[in-house]
Formats: C-alpha cells, structure tokens, sequence
C-alpha cells in the first residue's frame, strides 16, 4: 500500500468515524488480516472445540460433533454476513449496541448493549476456565506430583491465566495485533499438526462411528433423541461465536468499513472449515466410548493420551494450551473495547472510571474490569459441576441475543437502510431472517435442562446438575431492564456526540496525541 493511500485511508476511516459522533482516541493501527485474526482467535477451535468437547460426546456422540457443527457453523456464516453488512455502515467500537440505538431507538441500543457484555464477559470466563483445565492437565502431565487435576487447582490456574491477560491487554495494540497475527497461523497449522499426528496413528474408530454413531449420556428418559441432541449443539454454538470482535475492533481498524464486515465473515468460514477437520480427526481416534464419557472435561486429553502416548499428548496439549492462551487475551481486548464504548455513552456504572484512556490509548480501567469480572464469574466452579457449561451457554444466550436485535431492525429498515463498503444488496431478505430464527433457537437450546437431577420438582433433585444459565440471563435481564424503566429511560439517549463539530473533535485527537 502507497504512503498517500494510506493517508487518504486514515482520512477517510477519521471521517465516518466523525460522522458517527467520535473523536479518534484509539489508535488505527490494525489491517485487515489483524481485524481478522481478532474474531478467528476468539473463536479458537483449538480453544472452543476442544474444551468444550465432552459436551458434544455426552449429549449425541459422534453426529452432535460432526453433523452438529456443519449445522451450526452454516447458520453461523449467515448470522456473521447480516452482521457484516451493519458493521460496514456504522463501523464503531460500541458495534452492537451502537447500530441497534441508531437502526431503533435508545432502548434497543441499551438491551442489546447489556446482552453483549453479559455475553463478552462470560465468554471470556469460559475460555479462560477452558484453558485453564488445559493448561493444568498439561502441566499435570510433566509435573504429576507437583499439580493435581483438582477443581481447586484448576481455578488457581485459571486466576493466574486472568491476571496474565489483564496485564498483555494493558499494552498498545500494535503489540496485540501482531500476537493476533501470529495467533491466526498458530491456528491454522496447529490444526494441521494436530490432525496429521491424529492421522498416522492406527484409528481407533470407523468411518461410520464418525459420521453416524450416536450417544445419549444425558441421563433423561422418553425425551427423545432430538433433544439430547439440541444440548451437544452447545459445543459447536459456544466455540462459533465472539466473531462480533472484528466489528468491536473497527476503530482500530484501517479501511473499517470493509474490513470489519469482511474479517467477522471470513473468521466464522475458516472457523467451520479447519473446525471440522480437527474434529473429525479427534473423533476417529476415540480410543473407546466409556473412557471417553468417563473423561468428562478432560475427553479430549484422555482421547490424546490413550491413543498417542504420553509425549505425542504432550506436544499436542503445548499446541492446544497456546492457542487457548492467544483466545483469552483476544477475548478480554474486545470485551474492553464494547465496555469502553458503552461507558463513553455513559450507560455503564461508573462510566467516567470505564472510558478513561491511557497514554498508549488503551482503556486500562475496562481491561481492569473485564478481567475481574470473568474471574468471578467462574467462582461457582468450586463448587458446581456444571459451572463450565453454564458460563458457555450464558455466553451463547447473552451474545446471540445481542447479535439478534440490530439484525431485526436492519430487517425493519428495509430500503432506509444506509450501506456501506460491503453490502448484501436484496439477499438481507433471507439471510436477515434466517439468522435470527437460528438465534431463537440456539438461545432455548442454551436454557434447556441438562440433567434429569437438574429438573426442579425431580425425585433426586441435586443443585450440582442445575442449569442455572436461565437464572443467570433473567436475573441480567430484570436489572438492567427495570434499571431502565426506572431510571435509564429517562437519561439514556443512545450514542452521544463527543463534541458539536469534526473540528472539536480534532481538537480531541490534537489532545491526545500531544506528549
């Protein structure tokens, strides 16, 4: 790219983001490939697929992981595409929450903004406790009589694994966008490297194991086979999602109005693409299907183990355990960036602590409480067998919903809608309403009981089991919704103008550019 057409590109990124009402306080810093390496390392299949594995096994075997994630993922592009055609027009850090103000009114904007950081926040608890089991298991391996496998050990790891993302995401973000990158090639040859070694090993498992084989661990009776099977569609809706990053990122973004749209799209197709081939590749080396759904958590670490050895698994946990840890610090940067941007609007208690920007323009005091606030998230983990598939299915509730709202008021725009640089012309009369009927049911799938045990009013009633996701969302829903109609409603007005002209706006950006 040309020194002028890089200039030109800034002036114009500068100019909408003007337009929008803001000053550039963060830095543009980020190409393209970095805008897509931001969505691709959250959703991490390496991450996603691989602790969350034992969720597909239990609930449908083999066809919940393999079936299952062609479905989702395919819904998945479409939801990705109605979303990259809003991000190319309004492409700003408060993304979601930004679009439904403006497509809508205030209060569409301030629901779906409390929906997507419910939702960041627990997606970022889930991957880093995802992590964190990795990493311990890992570490077990080299260190058996030094680390146990233990809930309290794992979360010790899992507070450690926090504090660390706390302190990258304190740095600037061209440092983040090269770990980014870099996270992005881990990705894609990580998968390769896993699935070669998966691959020249004997196969434990057939052909139509893989693609037909079906497991119902779930412990229900007469419910039928369809609905176990809609609770293993968690794993591959928990891993594909996030993607909502790209747009989070746009004002760190050169040429944003294309590239947003574009890396959140491209990131969910080569997500599904290399997902599926990681996938199929652990399936087939299952070493036997009750040491497997005795595993639980640990699956896929058992599946490794048994069917390589101790070193193999090894090499392939390092792999997994990296690109975990490159998802977490991805997550906590645009969980950051939405609560930075939704404090700037001042709908965030506190919002004047959460929109303070650093001198290396970074929002420390939101990166600051992102990362508490996933960490407490998982507290529950001491004491709750299901808190790790409750924290992915509030994740999956919480950013789908968000990721809904604008999508239906983009529908009811119709013509009025303003395009950007990426557009899908009439095709939004499909997509658009695809996507969100596949949102409403990915959000029943993500409140459903687990457990018969969980099932309030049963015999053996254990807490232990309790999905207590729907609780959770309600509870979420009841604050920040009466919040607003007792209070919000008469404050909140959406998006608020940093200044009344482009030129107090520059004065902003002369501000905090000066040393």
């Amino acid at each position: 790219m040309s020194a002028t057409h890089s200039r030109s590109s800034g002036q114009s990124d500068e100019a909408l983001l003007h337009r929008l009402g803001y000053a550039q306080v963060l830095y543009r810093e980020m190409g393209g490939f970095s805008n897509f390496a931001i969505s691709f390392t959250i959703i991490s299949i390496l991450a996603g697929c691989l602790t969350s594995y034992f969720i597909a096994f239990n609930y449908g075997g083999p066809v919940a992981i393999t079936w299952g994630w062609l479905l989702i993922g395919t819904f998945s592009i479409l939801v990705s595409m109605a979303m990259g055609e809003i991000a190319s027009s309004m492409p700003t850090a408060g993304a979601l929450y930004y679009w439904s103000s403006k497509l809508g009114s205030p209060a569409w904007g301030w629901f779906t903004g409390w929906f997507n950081l419910v939702g960041q926040i627990s997606v970022t608890a889930a991957i880093d406790y995802g992590a964190a089991t990795f990493t311990t298991a890992l570490l077990n391996l080299w260190f058996p009589n030094v680390v146990s496998t233990e809930t309290s050990t794992i979360f010790v790891v899992f507070t450690v694994i926090i504090a660390l993302h706390i302190a990258l995401n304190l740095l600037n973000i061209n440092l983040l966008a090269q770990l980014n990158t870099i996270s992005a090639w881990w990705h894609m040859v990580g998968v390769a490297v896993v699935v070669v070694v998966l691959a020249v090993v004997p196969q434990h498992q057939s052909v139509g194991f893989v693609f037909t084989e079906t497991i119902d661990n779930s412990g229900f009776s007469g419910v039928g086979f369809a609905y176990v099977f809609v609770l293993g569609l968690i794993m591959s809706a928990y891993t594909i999602t996030g993607y909502d990053a790209s747009a989070h990122m746009s004002e760190e973004t050169r040429q944003a109005s294309r590239a947003a749209a574009i890396g959140m799209v491209m990131s969910v197709v080569a997500s599904v693409f290399f997902g599926f081939i990681l996938l199929v590749a652990i399936t087939f080396a299952v070493p036997d299907v009750q040491g497997t759904l005795d595993a639980v958590a640990n699956a896929v670490v058992y599946i490794w183990t048994t069917s390589l050895g101790t070193a193999w698994a090894e090499f392939l946990l390092l792999i997994a355990v990296v690109a975990q840890f490159f998802c977490g610090t991805a997550s906590v940067t645009s969980a950051s960036r939405m609560m930075f941007a939704f404090s700037r609007d001042r709908a965030v208690p506190g919002s004047r602590i959460w929109r303070k920007v650093a001198r290396n323009r970074v929002p420390v005091n939101a990166v600051l409480a992102i990362g508490v606030l996933a960490w407490l998230i998982m507290v529950p983990s001491l004491f709750s067998l299901v808190a790790y598939l409750v924290a992915t299915s509030i994740a999956v509730i919480g950013l789908n919903i968000a990721f809904a709202l604008p999508i239906i008021l983009r529908i009811k725009a119709g013509k009025r809608f303003d395009a950007g640089a990426w557009s899908l012309g009439r095709h939004y009369k499909w997509i658009s309403p695809v996507a969100v009927a596949y949102i409403a049911f990915i959000c029943i799938a993500g409140i459903l009981p687990v457990s018969p045990k969980g099932v309030p009013g049963a015999e053996d009633f254990d807490w232990e089991v309790v999905n207590f996701s729907p609780i959770t969302v309600a509870g979420a829903l009841i604050l920040f919704g009466g919040w607003y109609l007792i209070s919000a409603r008469k404050w909140f007005t959406g998006p608020i103008r940093e200044a009344g002209s482009d030129a107090e706006l520059a004065d902003i950006e002369r501000e905090l550019r000066a040393p």
